[in-house]
């Protein structure tokens, strides 16, 4: 069976999923230089991720507002079934952050940015183990080939910085295997996240909510210990900001909402092959307004992306029981 559990596996995209992820690779790409552009380099960081959250948290409950599934959501809501379908996601993914940012103190930036990739391929694998979607033999020729193409993206990205010679047992115990297991409780929570949407029909939004309200909770008591929590009792929590702050703020924060609004319509692989093809907008942005041409590395990954999405699309894995 493609799906199992319950679970319906897109095979196609329809054109409201098509809107949807086209608008993600749009604001993927484009995050990196609205951030670089409006945040100053003062601004304390938890301040600009607690607001994104706030506002995700905004956004989400108006749109549930606007559909209606606000009203019914008193009666329907419960805390265990909260816990199960965001909890444990929200909490998976802030373990990921915190392995992130230690193995990135000990890998150059190319090595980290290759090693990250594999969380396509565990995405993929977790879809099949939670939800039994079974990919065809062309579409993991297809995984194959996005993965070729984020390593030649992260080659041209980082092909300027060097690693900075640490102890190589740093590198394994603080690097290597911080970054991998991260890339498996990635893939991990994204097949959760769309189990708890396909599943249990937990909805996109309410989902956005509850992960966002977690995730803060987290970062707030992360406040009590880390500088930035030190920096906010010092100088305040706007310390930095100016009105062009909120920009790549609501911009992220409506991101996020685009997210689970993919992985719940699309499922988490295709989100997979939204954010290798975000880094090729951003490699054209940065050509259009900072005059920065794309490397050739960049040329070559551009016919690996189109070819991979369109063996993804066109060859869906079907049930032979089902042809017969």
């Amino acid at each position: 069976m493609a799906t199992g559990n319950g679970a319906k596996g897109p095979s196609r995209m329809g054109p409201k999923v098509l809107f949807y992820s086209i608008l993600l690779t749009l604001q993927y790409g484009a995050q990196p230089l609205i951030s670089k552009r409006c945040i100053g380099k003062e601004v304390i960081v938890t301040s600009s991720v607690l607001t994104c959250e706030i506002v995700k948290v905004i956004c989400a409950l108006i749109l549930m507002a606007r559909d209606g599934s606000l009203k019914g959501l008193a009666k329907e809501w419960t805390l265990m079934g909260s816990l199960t379908a965001s909890g444990l996601p929200a909490a998976i993914y802030a373990l990921q952050n915190s392995l992130l940012q230690i193995s990135y103190r000990s890998l150059d930036s190319l090595t980290f940015s290759i090693l990250n990739q594999t969380k396509i391929f565990f995405t993929a694998f977790f879809t099949f183990i939670i939800l039994r979607q079974k990919q065809s033999v062309q579409q993991i020729g297809a995984l194959c080939l996005l993965i070729m193409a984020a390593v030649l993206l992260s080659v041209g990205e980082g092909s300027s910085k060097s690693s900075s010679g640490v102890n190589p047992e740093q590198v394994l115990f603080y690097g290597i295997i911080p970054v991998l297991v991260a890339s498996v409780l990635s893939g991990l929570a994204s097949s959760l996240c769309q189990w708890a949407s396909q599943v249990k029909k937990h909805s996109s939004y309410l989902m956005t909510v509850e992960m966002s309200i977690v995730g803060s909770l987290c970062l707030l008591v992360s406040t009590l210990k880390s500088p930035d929590g030190e920096a906010i009792k010092r100088h305040g929590f706007f310390h930095g900001w100016t009105a062009l702050t909120m920009v790549p703020v609501v911009s992220n924060a409506l991101g996020g909402i685009l997210v689970g609004l993919v992985t719940s319509h699309a499922g988490g692989v295709r989100k997979g092959f939204v954010i290798v093809s975000a880094l090729l907008v951003t490699a054209l942005l940065q050509f259009a307004f900072e005059g920065k041409p794309p490397s050739s590395y960049c040329l070559v990954a551009l016919p690996l992306v189109i070819s991979s999405i369109s063996l993804y699309q066109k060859y869906p894995y079907l049930d032979k029981k089902k042809k017969v």
